[in-house]
């Protein structure tokens, strides 16, 4: 086994190459970044971007935008968010010269308990069906959003959208592979193959695809606003397709859902500000991972060095192993944020990485208490949206409702089934979370909006955005085209314990000495294709007064300003 992985990234290392030949920054940098005055958009479907920045350039702000561009990426990127789906967001307010978090997560179904698991014997949540669905909090997540800080009425928001619903757009290249892929897994489930599979197959990359349904569920929700998703036809019409494909649901579900303003938290890291979202997310080990790092010269060890890399992976699995014991929905259990994402705390954590050998597994702090689009907007009034939307496991569950052109997510998959763990299932609770929207400020004021989507990736790709920028100096392109770690096999919320070490995934464009020493420290490495998450980001200059935006090379995406 060990030397058929060594062959493997000898293999992928050696079809690496720095082609490019760039005049400027580093070899593996994609493109330049985009700069702009007036406004920005980063999304990860070049035309949700265009529409977005066609909302800017109307007068719209970046909240306004970043509605539009979701209600596009949920029309062009089904693969990896929906109206079926959850949201979060961290929003910089100019006018305030203040963060804001939304939490739009829904909750489990108050039907439904721990017992039923337990009797039918389930050992978790099944991934597809109608037992994972969580109630969508994107619909209502978009209205908080534009009650609070909109600027334009919804019905021009989802303009965009709807003409794109009802006239088609050609799918992109990476899109269409993903569409493929779910589709063959989805499409025995009523409703999904009609509205997803036109002509008995998923999309090809450049063909036109229409969603008619998807229109005119846009155009009544822009129309009736958020009670006609929650109180109204398209609640009954989802109660009545779960219940009929052997869910709990009642219209008490989704009469009874809201989403949470919440502070974002935060930890410094070298003079700057790093924010996330509370749990029941899992932004917070981003924090505490910084909080690990920065007791380290990282930038003497170098961009890619077995130390550098060794000792991220140390303290990503320190982190995920309080992720896994305390993160969880917050009405439910009291959590230690403080003490977590204390810099005392990330200094005794620090103690137990042993700088020359890999940890097989970490204990938890013991402390007293508790797939995915990423999107980024700024305007000229120096507002700037973080935002992330998600279905969780690409298309969601498959449970495709009553011909209203969306799929429901399967985020309660994420629901431990053991007694006494704080992210247990429960009715009306919101389940573990992935997905994670970043933003930094520098001595009070917006430095950077930015995510790396991906699910366990989010928070690793997180922390490896911040150092390169920080510690490795790197532009904001740089920062996101850098080959990428991805650990795995941590301790899970779901219940499941790590004790070998897991693996340590790499991208092309590590030199095998790396490897060949980050195996002499007792890693188990291997070359991995995909799974590194999706990077979408906008700084502000205030000295120029301009933004920079950067797009993930690694998706369909595209970074645009004017």
């Amino acid at each position: 086994m060990k030397y058929f992985i060594l062959l493997s990234l000898l293999l992928a290392l050696s079809f690496f190459g720095k082609a490019q030949d760039r005049l400027t920054g580093k070899p593996f940098a994609t493109r330049s970044e985009v700069i702009a005055q007036n406004g920005m958009v980063c999304t990860s479907q070049p035309l949700a971007t265009q529409a977005a920045l066609n909302i800017l350039q109307k007068g719209g702000n970046a909240i306004d935008a970043a509605i539009a561009a979701n209600a596009c990426l949920g029309l062009m990127e089904p693969t990896g968010c929906g109206i079926g789906g959850d949201l979060f967001a961290i929003v910089w307010d100019a006018k305030t010269q203040k963060l804001y978090g939304l939490n739009a997560s829904g909750r489990s179904p108050y039907n439904l308990s721990l017992e039923y698991f337990q009797e039918n014997g389930y050992e978790k949540i099944p991934a597809l069906g109608p037992l994972p669905v969580s109630v969508p909090g994107c619909v209502d997540g978009w209205f908080e959003l534009h009650e609070k800080f909109g600027s334009i009425e919804m019905d021009e928001i989802l303009t965009p959208a709807i003409e794109y619903a009802r006239k088609g757009f050609p799918v992109s290249e990476l899109i269409a592979y993903y569409w493929g892929r779910n589709a063959e897994i989805l499409k025995e489930y009523p409703v999904f193959a009609e509205i997803f599979m036109p002509n008995g197959k998923a999309p090809a990359k450049g063909e036109m695809f229409k969603n008619p349904y998807l229109a005119n569920t846009y155009e009544k929700i822009a129309q009736n606003g958020r009670a006609i998703f929650y109180k109204g036809e398209m609640a009954e019409k989802m109660v009545d397709y779960l219940n009929k494909q052997g869910g709990f649901f009642s219209m008490r579900d989704f009469e009874d859902h809201k989403s949470e303003w919440v502070e974002p938290i935060s930890t410094s890291y070298r003079g700057y500000d790093v924010w996330e979202l509370p749990p029941n997310g899992q932004g917070t080990a981003v924090l505490q991972m910084l909080n690990i790092l920065e007791n380290h010269n990282i930038a003497s060890m170098g961009f890619g060095s077995a130390a550098y890399m060794h000792l991220f992976i140390e303290a990503k699995k320190l982190a995920f192993e309080d992720r896994a014991k305390y993160y969880s929905d917050m009405d439910f259990n009291t959590i230690p944020i403080e003490e977590l994402i204390s810099e005392e705390y990330g200094k005794q954590r620090n103690e137990l990485i042993d700088a020359e050998k890999a940890a097989p597994s970490y204990p938890a702090g013991e402390l007293e208490s508790g797939n995915t689009i990423y999107l980024t907007t700024a305007d000229k009034f120096r507002n700037m949206v973080s935002l992330i939307q998600s279905n969780y496991r690409g298309m969601g569950s498959g449970m495709t409702p009553g011909k209203l052109g969306f799929v429901l997510q399967d985020r309660g998959e994420l629901f431990a089934l053991k007694e006494g763990h704080k992210n247990v299932f429960e009715p009306h609770k919101r389940p573990f979370h992935t997905i994670i929207p970043a933003f930094i400020t520098k001595d009070g004021k917006p430095f950077m909006s930015f995510g790396v989507m991906g699910g366990s990736m989010q928070p690793q790709g997180h922390v490896q955005i911040v150092v390169n920028l920080i510690d490795f100096n790197m532009n904001l392109q740089e920062a996101g085209d850098a080959p990428r770690i991805r650990h795995s096999g941590s301790s899970q919320p779901t219940g499941e314990i790590m004790t070998d070490g897991g693996w340590v995934n790499l991208e092309t464009g590590f030199g095998y000495d790396v490897v060949r020493e980050l195996m002499g420290k007792g890693h188990k490495v291997r070359f991995s294709r995909g799974g590194y998450g999706g990077y979408q980001a906008i700084m502000y200059d205030a000295e120029n007064h301009v933004y920079y935006g950067a797009s993930e090379s690694r998706k369909d995406g595209m970074a645009a300003g004017y």
